[in-house]
């Protein structure tokens, strides 16, 4: 019997996650917009976001990897089990996260998977654009989330509404920041800042005072051309924190 996965293995949302590179632009803008969310308390709450930023977020990129890759039942456990950790924070809290807060983040992982592999590879078809989407929206359908979009169309708009009404630049954006560069250090720090700069929404950078031209840009194609000459771990190396070398290797994917 042929192994059903939950996302098939032609599918451009392997590509997109399946290489280091784009997963850590995904990161890049995720962790911009985490910083500005409405629902970023929740974030605080257990007190693992503050303490390692960095890990907080590798994580939660690290678990939707895994559902990308994973067979069929193997994903559903998985979003099941991240259902329940949910469910034991909002018990101990003695509040439930809200609906759109969870939209938030899958509406994050949408756009930035488009957004990263668009800035470090070629344009997405329309077609390649729904199938991100679909793959996402059956996540969120797994996770009992309310008012999800049905086509990316009506996705597209929400996702513009959400970035207006659930943004906000407050304490906690201003302290995630300094953890940020804590654990960064000034140098990684700044091209992190780069990076947002050059894969968020017009939005985000607003609220973060970021310039709209980032430095990377003349790079990009410079680093596109070390892959060809498998130069880009040696640049990886100079760039990424050696903390975390081992967890970002073990991002690419190899097929079987």
């Amino acid at each position: 019997m042929k192994t059903e996965y939950f996302v098939k293995e032609n599918s451009i949302v392997r590509e997109i996650w399946g290489k280091s590179d784009t997963i850590l632009f995904i990161f890049a803008g995720a962790s911009a917009e985490f910083a500005l969310n409405k629902a970023v308390d929740w974030l605080y709450y257990t007190g693992r976001l503050p303490k390692d930023p960095l890990g907080r977020l590798f994580s939660t990129v690290e678990y939707a990897r895994r559902i990308v890759f994973a067979e069929k039942d193997s994903a559903v456990k998985a979003i099941d089990n991240m259902n329940k950790i949910h469910a034991s924070v909002e018990s101990s809290r003695g509040k439930s996260i809200p609906d759109w807060a969870y939209r938030d983040v899958l509406f994050m992982l949408i756009d930035y998977s488009i957004r990263a592999y668009e800035i470090l590879e070629r344009k997405l078809s329309p077609d390649e654009k729904k199938e991100v989407f679909q793959v996402f929206w059956e996540v969120g359908v797994r996770m009992n989330i309310s008012d999800l979009p049905v086509t990316f169309e009506q996705f597209a708009k929400m996702r513009k509404m959400h970035l207006e009404q659930h943004l906000f630049y407050g304490d906690y954006s201003h302290d995630l920041y300094k953890q940020y560069r804590k654990h960064l250090g000034f140098s990684r720090y700044r091209l992190l800042l780069e990076t947002q700069s050059l894969i968020t929404p017009k939005k985000v950078r607003q609220l973060l005072s970021i310039r709209k031209f980032s430095l990377l840009s003349p790079l990009i194609l410079v680093y596109k051309l070390s892959r060809n000459f498998k130069l880009d771990w040696l640049l990886k190396s100079l760039i990424l924190p050696s903390a975390y070398k081992n967890e970002i290797k073990a991002l690419d994917h190899v097929p079987a």
